[in-house]
């Protein structure tokens, strides 16, 4: 059944409540919140981002790829890809965008620094990426409800010290990660079964590996270069369509 228009962005609409509510808040309190407070909060976010990523990468067990398990499918996605990403310096060219554009406002006041700084943290990130996709292929929004509820943490915090630009960085959300949930949306839309279709089945397992790095870095147990795999999301399509001329081949 193909998804409607609040199916597909739902997620989106969340996430931009929480910035707004969260920068509301921040307004209010003025750097009043204590530190210990927002880390045990983020190491809250972080368990509860474990166990959604654990779930998603689960579902490789359910794909069907005939003589190649799902698993084996998602670990030479997720190497590939990650060599890929590191080779093209994905997570150090992010980065570097974020300084450029900080860079680029910090004297000129603090609204436009608020909103740019916000813009960067809320939409540049393996997070947001899969679960835009996530949400438009499947209507799932759980991990951009978890991602709302960090940005709403993130916007008490970003606000209290930088104030009304904050909140305008709800609609770079809006057409950022709303957009791509709206193109993944239009490919589910000419599938007729999204929701059991083992290439998206594959592409929520390889995104929820992604999601456990994301996890063990808010809990800092380690540092993982997430972004790096992200190029795995892309090559899930060919890999799965190398996979099933390997079993023809071989039947």
């Amino acid at each position: 059944m193909a998804l409607n228009f609040w199916q597909q962005t739902n997620g989106t609409w969340l996430n931009i409540l929480t910035v707004l509510a969260g920068t509301t808040v921040g307004l209010l309190l003025k750097q009043r919140l204590p530190e210990g407070l927002l880390r045990i909060l983020t190491q809250g976010i972080g368990l509860v981002t474990l166990w959604l990523g654990g779930s998603m990468a689960n579902r490789l067990l359910d794909v069907d790829a005939g003589v190649i398990p799902g698993p084996l499918l998602g670990l030479v996605a997720l190497t590939l890809g990650g060599a890929l990403g590191e080779g093209c310096q994905v997570e150090s060219r992010l980065n570097a965008t974020g300084d450029w554009l900080k860079q680029r406002v910090r004297n000129q006041g603090q609204f436009t620094e608020g909103f740019v700084a916000a813009s960067v943290l809320f939409c540049i990130g393996p997070m947001t990426l899969v679960g835009s996709l996530e949400n438009g292929l499947s209507g799932n929004n759980t991990l951009l409800a978890m991602k709302a509820t960090m940005d709403g943490i993130v916007a008490v915090v970003l606000a209290s010290s930088y104030g009304m630009g904050v909140g305008c960085s709800a609609g770079t959300i809006l057409l950022y990660q709303g957009g791509i949930s709206l193109v993944a949306g239009a490919l589910a839309n000419a599938i007729p079964d999204p929701t059991n279709d083992p290439r998206i089945l594959l592409m929520t397992g390889v995104g929820g590996l992604t999601i456990l790095g994301i996890g063990l870095n808010l809990l800092e147990i380690t540092r993982l270069r997430v972004a790096s795999f992200l190029p795995a999301l892309a090559l899930v399509p060919p890999i799965y369509w190398l996979s099933s001329k390997v079993e023809a081949i071989l039947l």
